[in-house]
């Protein structure tokens, strides 16, 4: 085992290492230069040096990669072009948005597409599994910000349920977590929609097995063979899809925050991009890699827990 856990986490530098070059090569061939950008389009050459010494842009690319993967690993990403504040309290600060925005995504995700995966499952073809099939499709088909506007306008500006956007910060944890309500549901929607059917599939594939069929002839009811012996066992593709699904949540989080006006990585991002801030944009890019890496690392090791025949292969 702990020969299974080195071997992973070697993979996990060595991705972690081709993403940054990866995304350092992809914001070195981005058109424009940040110092322009600050100073305009009347900057003289001198000033425009004078910048780019203070930036550190006149040095060779490798060197400004060493020092920005060198900064990576003890947490100094640098200074905001635009703000003039250290990186890496930017980020800080809209992770506490962010971590807890998908978490909460996750868990409603999960919440809704387990229930509906067995309850279908268990009875192929009935009135439960057309109704989690139509869901199941309906919210893969649906993006998550239109998702996220027509919560808007029903529960928010039409209900006066919850706040329609905004966020009043962690000093107030009963109105943070009602302001993050809304934009959570819209990021769940079409991620359980996806697990609704994984699960729904799974479960089916297992209830066929032999040893659900023994358990049935021994006579254990069709609820505890369900619940004891086929969920568990069906459980593997669903963690595998749950993994997956943390970069489509980040991913949409940079949509679903601008439409929640939420201060969080995902508005950082599109702010950063507007506004030209690569050291921005590419220490925002690298933390989102660096968390679904390190998802899949846990899901990796998750299936140890989960299937016996991994651990002892492990």
């Amino acid at each position: 085992m702990l020969r299974h856990l080195l071997r992973r986490a070697a993979g996990f530098a060595v991705t972690f290492l081709l993403i940054s070059v990866l995304v350092f090569g992809m914001m070195e061939i981005v058109p424009g230069d940040p110092a322009s950008a600050m100073l305009g389009t009347s900057a003289t050459p001198e000033t425009l040096a004078a910048l780019r010494a203070q930036m550190g842009l006149d040095a060779p690319a490798v060197l400004r990669y060493l020092r920005w993967l060198g900064g990576l690993t003890s947490g100094n990403m640098g200074l905001s072009y635009t703000y003039g504040v250290p990186v890496g309290g930017l980020i800080l600060e809209r992770l506490a948005v962010t971590l807890p925005l998908t978490g909460l995504a996750v868990l409603l995700a999960v919440g809704i597409a387990l229930p509906l995966g067995v309850t279908a499952a268990a009875r192929p073809g009935g009135v439960a599994d057309g109704a989690a099939t139509l869901y199941a499709q309906g919210g893969i088909a649906v993006p998550n910000f239109w998702i996220g506007l027509l919560l808007i306008m029903v529960v928010a500006l039409g209900l006066g349920w919850l706040p329609a956007g905004g966020f009043p910060g962690w000093g107030e944890p009963v109105a943070a977590f009602r302001a993050l309500l809304l934009p959570a549901l819209a990021l769940a929607i079409p991620q359980s929609a996806v697990l609704t059917r994984v699960t729904r599939a799974s479960v089916v594939e297992v209830m066929n097995e032999d040893f659900v069929r023994t358990a049935r002839a021994k006579g254990a009811s069709v609820s505890r063979a369900l619940w004891r012996h086929a969920v568990p066992n069906a459980m593997v593709p669903v963690i595998t899809m749950l993994g997956l699904q943390i970069s489509f949540l980040i991913g949409g989080a940079v949509l679903v925050e601008n439409v929640f006006t939420l201060p969080g990585m995902g508005r950082l991002a599109w702010q950063a991009l507007a506004q030209r801030d690569l050291i921005v944009i590419q220490n925002v890019v690298m933390v989102f890699a660096t968390v679904v890496i390190a998802v899949n690392l846990g899901v990796d090791l998750l299936y140890t827990l989960v299937d016996p025949r991994l651990r002892r292969r492990a």
